[in-house]
C-alpha cells in the first residue's frame, strides 16, 4: 500500500504544477484539485471522486483529496509552492521554472521534503488505513455553511428554489425577462431567459437554466439547453446546479460558438457570499501550521 500511495503522491505533485501554471501561479487548493477534476490526463474523474466510509466515525471521505494534500504538502517543504495558510497557494521562483517536463518527483521533491514532513515519514513507512480514519475528510469542508446551502437548496420547494434562482441571477447583473421568466420545470430544472448589459451599453440576450440533481450533469444535459437556446435566439447560456458538471460536461459547454457559463454548486456558494445573498458574515479565525506541526 505504501508504495502505491507513494506512486499516486508522486503523479500527483507533477499534476498540480502543471495545473498552478494553467491558472497562473496563484490559486486555492480547491481551484487546483478542481483543474485536475476537469482536465487531467493522469487521473480519471472517477479516481478523483471516489468515496470510502471511515471505519472510525463513520464519516466520507475522499480517498484522492488526502493523497492530493499530502503531495501539496511536499511541494511546500521542497520550495516548490508558497503558502501562508496552507489554502491559498502560489508558485515560488523554484515552482515557477521548473523544467515539468524532466520533472522527478523522487528526486527533485522527496530528496529535500521527506527530513522535513511532519513525524518524518520515510518512504519505506507503511501508511495504514488508521491514518485515513484519522483524516475524516480533512480540508474537504472548510466551512460548515456551504453544505448546509446545498443541503437546503436541495430541500426547497420549487416556487422558493425559484425566488432563489430568480435573486441569484440578479445579483449577478442579469434582466430576468417577467413574461419568458424563470420558471419551474418538470424535470427538477429551471428555465428562463434574461439580458445583461455591458459597460459600453451593449445588451446580450442569455438563456438561463439550473437543475436541482443528486449526481452530476452529464453532457447531453448541456446539448439539450443548448439546444433551447435557439428557441430564446440566445447569444449564450448560464447553466446551474447545486451538484457539478462532469469532465464531458464541461468539454461540451466549450465547444461551438455559443460557449455556455456553468455554475456548480460550489461556486453559488461564492456567489452567495459574495452578494451576501441570505446569508450573514461572521468572523472567525483558522489557526495556521505553527500550531499545528509538531516538530
Amino acid at each position: 500500500m505504501a508504495n502505491r500511495q507513494i506512486e499516486i503522491e508522486n503523479k500527483a505533485m507533477k499534476e498540480i504544477l502543471i495545473a498552478m501554471h494553467n491558472l497562473g501561479g496563484q490559486v486555492t487548493r480547491k481551484q487546483v484539485l478542481q483543474e485536475l477534476r476537469d482536465n487531467s490526463d493522469v487521473f480519471s474523474e472517477k479516481e478523483i471522486d471516489e468515496t470510502r466510509t471511515s471505519k472510525k466515525s463513520g464519516k466520507i471521505y475522499h480517498p484522492f483529496q488526502w493523497k492530493f494534500n499530502f503531495a501539496i504538502k511536499h511541494l511546500i517543504l521542497a520550495g516548490f509552492i508558497d503558502t501562508e495558510n496552507g489554502h491559498d497557494l502560489e508558485l515560488s521562483k523554484k515552482g515557477r521554472n521548473v523544467d515539468i517536463n524532466k520533472f522527478d518527483a523522487d528526486r527533485d521533491v522527496r530528496s529535500i521534503s521527506e527530513a522535513k514532513f511532519p513525524h518524518h515519514r520515510s518512504k519505506n513507512e507503511v501508511v495504514t488505513e488508521k491514518i485515513e480514519d484519522d483524516q475524516d475528510g480533512t480540508n474537504e469542508i472548510e466551512e460548515p455553511w456551504r453544505q448546509q446551502l446545498l443541503d437546503a437548496l436541495m430541500k426547497m420547494n420549487p416556487k422558493k428554489f425559484e425566488l432563489f434562482c430568480r435573486g441569484l441571477l440578479t445579483k449577478m447583473g442579469i434582466d430576468v425577462d417577467d413574461e419568458k421568466g424563470v420558471q419551474y420545470v418538470a424535470d427538477g430544472g429551471i428555465d428562463g431567459f434574461g439580458y445583461v448589459r455591458s459597460d459600453d451599453y451593449r445588451t446580450t440576450r442569455v438563456a438561463l437554466q439550473a437543475k436541482r440533481w443528486q449526481g452530476k450533469v452529464s453532457a447531453p444535459e448541456i446539448d439539450k439547453f443548448r439546444g433551447a437556446m435557439d428557441k430564446f435566439n440566445a447569444e449564450f447560456g448560464i447553466f446551474i446546479t447545486n451538484s457539478d458538471f462532469t469532465r464531458e460536461a464541461v468539454k461540451t459547454a466549450r465547444e461551438g460558438t455559443r460557449i455556455i457559463t456553468l455554475i456548480n454548486g460550489d461556486q453559488i456558494c461564492d456567489l452567495v457570499a459574495k452578494y451576501n445573498y441570505y446569508v450573514e458574515p461572521v468572523t472567525t479565525y483558522r489557526l495556521k501550521d505553527f500550531y499545528l506541526d509538531k516538530d
